[in-house]
């Protein structure tokens, strides 16, 4: 076949091809359905009671946005690798706002360990606290999903364990927000417990996840 031919076939046979819209675009919107979803919780539950108190506590207000710089930070990151001409060192990103989070859980083990009042882990309070994060972590995870379709071909396994810590970051500000869990045995288990829990999940199956949505994506 003449080249000219075989060049003018492939040029027929060409599917136009969509351009993905810049990582921190795509970040931004994914902190905007963030901050939707916590403030439809805030309206629907309120926040906690003590809020402005804890506003003026620099432990609370360091931790809390040590957590949401983790999920910004980390949402970012595993979008900026999730693109063939990015370097894999941008999972790297969230690792000095993760140390700052990881450290005031640290600080609270160390100061406040077995400060909690009697009858406090109540299990209407657990089934709520667990419903608070499905609700959080389930839309997040989903949209992440669809926003990182297209790097299953290359480093899934970890782009969905930096996608897993942002939506444990976010998950963690949340529950801050919205319930009081200075107790260090509630703190580690909300915190601490659900940000690793969510990670290990979407580290397990988000490389299939991913692989199936790029597949019925034409990618």
């Amino acid at each position: 076949m003449d080249t000219t031919d075989l060049i003018q076939i492939l040029a027929n046979a060409a599917q136009p091809v969509r351009v993905l819209r810049p990582p921190l675009f795509r970040a931004g919107g994914w902190l905007l359905i963030a901050l939707a979803i916590v403030i439809l919780l805030a309206v629907e539950h309120g926040l906690r009671s003590d809020i402005a108190d804890q506003l003026r506590n620099p432990a609370f207000v360091v931790g809390i946005m040590a957590s949401f710089l983790t999920g910004a930070l980390s949402a970012l990151s595993c979008l900026m690798a999730g693109l063939p001409d990015r370097s894999r060192f941008w999972l790297l990103l969230p690792l000095p706002s993760l140390a700052v989070w990881m450290a005031t859980l640290g600080y609270g083990c160390l100061t406040d360990w077995v400060s909690y009042e009697a009858g406090s882990l109540r299990i209407g309070a657990t089934l709520q606290c667990f419903a608070t994060v499905l609700l959080v972590s389930l839309p997040l995870s989903a949209s992440i999903f669809v926003m990182l379709r297209h790097a299953a071909r290359l480093r899934p396994s970890l782009v969905m364990l930096v996608a897993g810590l942002a939506v444990a970051g976010m998950t963690s500000t949340a529950m801050s927000l919205l319930y009081r869990l200075d107790a260090t045995v509630l703190n580690l288990i909300w915190n601490l417990g659900a940000a690793v829990l969510i990670v290990i999940i979407e580290a397990i199956v988000g490389r299939r996840v991913l692989v199936r949505m790029a597949d019925a994506d034409g990618g």
